[in-house]
């Protein structure tokens, strides 16, 4: 699968154990590690600044352990908290931890709240990205006193993941460390792209610490962080000897005169990115206002769902986009009925996918008997209604809705996650609060549906439309409209195709990505 791999807890744990199967001792990875956390914290920090380094009882407390001894000797002021189960002692440690803790020659004190005090920098290294239990009792009053010494000015720096939170999920366990940085190894977790995991992270730092990128072909990760490297080649170019047929027609069914501005949001939005003619399939009564919308579109008269059924049937359309404002009264559904029954791919957004959570066994088995290039786009509301006995994570939740309908499965939000029945997801991590506002789902259904007529493949064509909604909500900026973030995809366009090479290959450097 292309695209920047995101490596859960478990498959890195096979990251790292193939890696040691292959001759590289697990203590030099923790060691690697370790002085890449150090060397952050150096770049920022001058001799003789106090420090806490709080550790727990795994490898993350082990990486820790070599964060203290590499800043003591820097000169920093450092002071291990040691943070173990009831009865257990620093004796009990295991492994490379254990060996960690023994090259140690600096003071180890048993972990409490008032240790934080005055600090300057503090060392989340209690959990990293492994847990899978929420956290209570001392360690949670742990994190507390750390969250407020970081409120009173002290910079946090988090070892592979904030304390609390779940690297496959995003989830906070109970409670969870805000950091300020967060220094990730090899590949980042999904947990630091998912909310709220994404908000505790501060800006996180990818380490190469000796991890072979050869591994990755034997573990096989099927989830991604949304970027160019996934769909760099459905870019939207058209050649210099294509027309507008050749790029691709496509067709967005509007409603009534009161609800035909969401339609009227896809089709400039399909027409900008990447479809070569559109056509506004509307009742009579909206025709002048949507013609005056855009001298661009097509529109043509639907006075019912049977006209607009046949509409559908066009030969030329390669996609259309069915939903936003379009009704909710039962005859709406021949229409989208005879649309799956035909062959064009479709964008079932809005009041499309209401009307499919009225009978979702009859619209997947729809979807199913076809050849694929169907994107169903719920936001949280509409999944609930559509997939209602789904639950788990945001991305447990979209794979399992993919698989079940047959579509690709476009979950929204500021963390949208994009999967395919087989299993490939991708997590968009570009979004912006500019997206929060009435008709942007328009706008990115019609994105979605002019890269379909494009001939672009189903999947990435949806990662592609989210990156680019994303992206187009940056240049629109903060109060922006809709129509707004429509017209900025001309900015999007016009910056080019993305450098496709994927990030952090393991160069040897440390590389960053800003999440916060």
């Amino acid at each position: 699968m292309q695209g920047e791999p995101l490596l859960t807890p478990t498959e890195m744990g096979r990251a790292d154990a193939l890696t040691i199967a292959g001759g590289m001792p697990g203590e030099r990875l923790m060691e690697n590690a370790g002085y890449a956390v150090a060397d952050v914290i150096c770049a920022r920090f001058n001799q003789g600044t106090r420090a806490i380094v709080l550790c727990g009882m795994g490898n993350n407390g082990g990486d820790g352990f070599v964060i203290a001894r590499v800043l003591k000797q820097r000169g920093f002021a450092v002071r291990v908290a040691l943070a173990l189960p009831e009865g257990m002692t620093a004796r009990d440690l295991k492994g490379d931890a254990a060996g960690a803790e023994r090259a140690w020659r600096g003071e180890t004190l048993p972990a409490t709240a008032d240790l934080f005090e005055g600090a300057k920098v503090i060392v989340d290294a209690l959990y990293g990205a492994g847990l899978s239990r929420d956290v209570s009792g001392r360690d949670a009053e742990l994190i507390a006193a750390v969250n407020m010494a970081r409120a009173n000015g002290a910079s946090v720096y988090a070892v592979d993941l904030p304390s609390g939170i779940d690297g496959r999920t995003g989830e906070v366990r109970g409670t969870a460390i805000l950091a300020d940085e967060t220094v990730t190894f090899f590949r980042r977790k999904p947990g630091h792209l998912l909310l709220p995991g994404r908000t505790h992270c501060g800006r996180v730092r990818l380490a190469q610490i000796g991890i072979d990128p050869r591994v990755l072909a034997e573990i096989a990760p099927e989830t991604v962080a949304n970027g160019p490297s996934l769909w760099a080649e459905c870019w939207p170019e058209a050649a210099i000897d294509s027309h507008k047929y050749s790029r691709g027609a496509a067709l967005v069914a509007s409603g009534p005169l009161t609800s035909c501005g969401a339609a009227r949001l896809a089709a400039e939005a399909a027409l900008r990115a990447g479809a070569g003619i559109v056509t506004v399939a509307t009742p009579p009564a909206a025709m002048a206002t949507v013609a005056a919308w855009r001298a661009a579109f097509v529109v043509r008269p639907a006075a019912d769902m049977s006209e607009l059924a046949g509409l559908l049937r066009e030969p030329r359309l390669r996609a259309a986009v069915l939903g936003p404002g379009l009704g909710l009264g039962d005859d709406v559904w021949s229409a989208i009925r005879g649309a799956l029954e035909g062959h064009m791919a479709l964008v079932l957004d809005a009041d499309a996918i209401t009307q499919a959570a009225r009978r979702p066994d009859e619209a997947f088995a729809l979807i199913k008997a076809r050849d694929g290039g169907v994107v169903l786009t719920p936001h949280e509301g509409e999944f609930g209604r559509l997939f209602p006995d789904i639950g788990g994570s945001k991305l447990d939740r979209a794979r399992a809705a993919a698989e079940r309908s047959g579509a690709v499965v476009l979950l929204k939000g500021p963390d949208t996650v994009i999967a395919h029945p087989d299993g490939r997801a991708a997590i968009n991590e570009n979004g912006t609060a500019a997206l929060a506002t009435a008709g942007s789902g328009d706008v990115l259904a019609g994105i979605i549906g002019g890269l379909l007529a494009a001939r672009r493949p189903a999947f990435e064509a949806t990662a592609l439309a989210a990156w680019m909604h994303g992206e187009a909500g940056r240049i629109a900026g903060p109060g922006s409209l809709a129509d707004e973030i429509a017209f900025a995809l001309r900015g999007v366009l016009a910056a080019g195709r993305p450098a496709a090479t994927a990030p952090f290959e393991g160069d040897g450097d440390d590389d960053v990505v800003a999440t916060d």
